[in-house]
């Protein structure tokens, strides 16, 4: 007869055991290149919305349902948590547009944010994205703006999830929407000065490539729009913006590794894009303008960039002057312009900077700050005559944090902090260091990690968390959310590998291409640094990371599965030889810039050495939580279901392993404040409940 201890451990364990793990049905594809053969058991996946694909995404999300359910109030716990800390009626930071402040605020109870203007000295709603996601269960404000007159208001939303925006025109007098409507934009808006028209983005129907800009005149017909460049190198992408002066509207030509710019005259809706450098592969480069002329950030014989200055338009690069040479150790990251000021962001040794020049004096300084680690980014400048700079501040300890700095005075004002509620929240109750590993080929590594103080390190559960790739920087941020974490024994760490741009852009380039495995063996040192130094449990460190970020937690866990108790893989790039070889997928195109083209032998055979699902084993592997979304347009939701479908028939374990596939969501997850808490609260709990800690 059992004992009544042992019927308890039954009852409690038993919805992790009876429901039956999903099968995926087997149908072999031969796929063939560059005279190699591969079988693909799943291929048949990408079939978008039929009966056979519904049906195997239905028994997975059953199956995660089902595993989700003894950890319910654990996850009902932490929502509670996440709303404690948190303002429900939190407010962004006021800023500046058109002569008026706007503010962004939420309210308890609601799951879109309002907007907010000072009229007169009163605050006013202007927008209620509330009453704008009524009916729809995904909602996103990609963008708005104002007219330059405040008569009229463009907006670009997302009903779906697929970041294929509608454009409507209100009146701000009445409320009223115009007739105007523009379906399937990339979601940015700019208007011309004479508030006549605005400019907008179009995409690719089948690569999702944004590739075209038109101009659409305000009361007409969007059909009627004129189209007024197109790019057809597929390569690469445009984007567009307009010059803190007002005069020009720049349009960006880009692919990782080349760009061109084209101007307008934002004061004529009749006006056509010139040329401002023409391309030449290699040379990446951004443009500002100020009335006395154009600065420039290159990276023309410049690997960490240089800045140039030209005061007319250029004929050619040899025509600027060097205004900032380059610098090995100092990666300029960017730019901002004001009439009697220039700021510089610079990166050192991981670290972001901000450097005044003023035209006046042309005596430079530096904005100081104290942390070891930390993250900083200019704020919403949008005035050009102004002594005032806004730039945000955070750090792993210290909440964020907007300063208006006085560029003419040196005086800082705390501008707008985000508040937590827990009134026993303190900084000073947690720790954060920035911590060297070394890597395989004696690279030193970044590590930037925190935890509360009193935690005994050597026994403490480690997330690891990373990207890793296309020169993006992950920023030493603050994480109300991430404080149930904390204050439950885990440290929390970022490790800065190879691929982004921390270290520079030598940090990049040696983690991209025929180096990209680089960043993977990154991870895993820096991983296993953690734990022999003593700063975590080495048996109980879990890996994260989400797109690229999964495209990494695939590669870990196959190089090195011992190495994780658990690994939590979000919309993963995992099937990357397949979709880099078929050119009709969203965006496989300008990809080839970052990974390389698998048409070349040289390439098809790297990639095939890391791309996770080509590299599934028969052996044992951590504990996973696999997620995706329906409708996401980078990674298509079939790569991840193909991933899990295959990982099911190949691993020798039987740790969890289970898949969440959300059906109103894109690449972002889903849409409004409950929606992304309890995704976040979900992988807390998949990995407290490994932890047994389930309260």
């Amino acid at each position: 007869m059992k004992s009544l201890f042992s019927i308890i451990i039954i009852i409690c364990i038993t919805p992790f055991i009876m429901a039956q793990k999903p099968i995926a049905n087997k149908i072999p594809k031969e796929l063939v290149s560059n005279n190699h053969k591969r079988i693909d058991n799943y291929y048949w996946m990408n079939q978008r919305d039929s009966a056979e694909v519904l049906d195997y995404i239905s028994q997975e999300n059953k199956y995660c349902e089902n595993y989700f359910k003894p950890l319910s109030p654990l996850v009902d716990e932490l929502m509670k948590e996440f709303e404690q800390r948190i303002d429900p009626n939190e407010e962004g930071a006021p800023f500046i547009f058109n002569k008026r402040i706007y503010q962004a605020k939420s309210e308890e109870g609601l799951e879109y944010q309002k907007i907010f203007v000072q009229e007169k000295d009163k605050e006013q709603l202007f927008f209620d994205q509330n009453e704008r996601a009524k009916g729809n269960s995904y909602y996103d404000l990609a963008d708005w703006e104002p007219s330059p007159d405040n008569k009229l208001l463009a907006v670009a939303e997302d009903f779906v999830g697929r970041r294929k925006n509608t454009i409507s025109i209100r009146k701000n007098k009445n409320g009223k929407y115009l007739k105007d409507r523009i379906e399937d934009s990339n979601g940015d808006i700019i208007w011309s000065n004479d508030n006549k028209a605005i400019y907008y983005i179009k995409k690719d129907e089948q690569t999702l490539r944004e590739y075209q800009v038109f101009r659409h005149i305000i009361g007409k017909n969007a059909k009627e729009d004129e189209l007024i460049y197109q790019e057809d190198d597929e390569k690469y992408s445009v984007s567009f913006g307009k010059s803190k002066t007002g005069k020009y509207i720049f349009i960006a030509c880009y692919s990782s590794m080349t760009s061109e710019f084209l101007w307008l005259d934002a004061n004529d809706s009749k006006s056509r894009p010139v040329v401002f450098l023409p391309r030449k592969h290699g040379h990446l480069y951004d443009v500002e303008h100020h009335e006395n002329g154009f600065y420039i950030v290159s990276n023309m014989n410049a690997e960490n960039n240089k800045i140039l200055f030209t005061r007319s338009f250029p004929k050619s690069i040899s025509q600027c002057k060097v205004f900032q040479e380059t610098n090995e150790n100092v990666l300029i990251e960017g730019l901002e312009v004001f009439k009697d000021f220039l700021v510089i962001s610079e990166r050192s040794n991981g670290l972001k900077k901000l450097k005044l020049y003023p035209f006046e004096s042309r005596e430079e300084k530096y904005i100081e700050f104290d942390e070891e680690t930390y993250r900083l980014n200019m704020g919403a400048n949008f005035e050009y005559n102004t002594n005032d700079l806004y730039y945000s501040y955070s750090s792993l300890t210290t909440p964020s944090s907007v300063f208006r700095y006085n560029m003419l005075s040196g005086e800082k004002k705390l501008w707008h902090q985000k508040k937590v509620l827990d009134p026993s929240f303190s900084p000073n109750n947690y720790e954060s260091k920035r911590i060297w590993a070394r890597a395989n080929d004696g690279t030193k590594i970044p590590v930037s990690i925190v935890y509360k103080k009193g935690t005994q390190l050597d026994k403490a559960p480690c997330l690891l968390y990373a990207y890793g790739s296309y020169g993006y920087t992950i920023p030493d941020y603050f994480s109300t959310i991430r404080l149930s974490l904390l204050d439950r024994g885990f440290v929390y760490a970022i490790a800065h590998i190879r691929g982004g741009k921390y270290m520079g852009e030598d940090w990049y380039q040696n983690g991209k291409f025929l180096k990209k495995i680089n960043t993977f063996t990154d991870f895993i040192n820096a991983a296993e640094y953690l734990g022999h130094m003593g700063f975590c449990d080495p048996n109980r460190i879990y890996a994260q990371g989400g797109s690229a970020g999964g495209l990494l937690m695939g590669a870990v866990s196959n190089m090195a599965p011992y190495l994780w108790k658990g690994v939590i893989s979000q919309v993963p790039f995992v099937d990357v030889l397949t979709t880099m070889l078929d050119e009709s997928i969203p965006l496989t195109t300008s990809e080839f810039e970052e990974w390389g083209n698998p048409a070349e032998d040289e390439y098809y055979y790297y990639l095939l050495k890391y791309s996770p699902y080509d590299n599934i084993k028969k052996m044992e592997y951590p504990a996973m939580y696999v997620t995706t979304a329906y409708h996401d347009s980078q990674v298509q939701y079939w790569e991840p279901l193909k991933y899990v479908a295959k990982m099911r028939e190949y691993k020798t374990d039987d740790n969890a392993f289970i898949f969440d596939c959300n059906m109103n969501a894109g690449h972002g997850g889903g849409s409004g404040r409950t929606s992304a808490r309890k995704e976040i609260a979900k992988v807390y709990a998949f990995i407290l409940g490994l932890e047994n800690q389930l309260k």
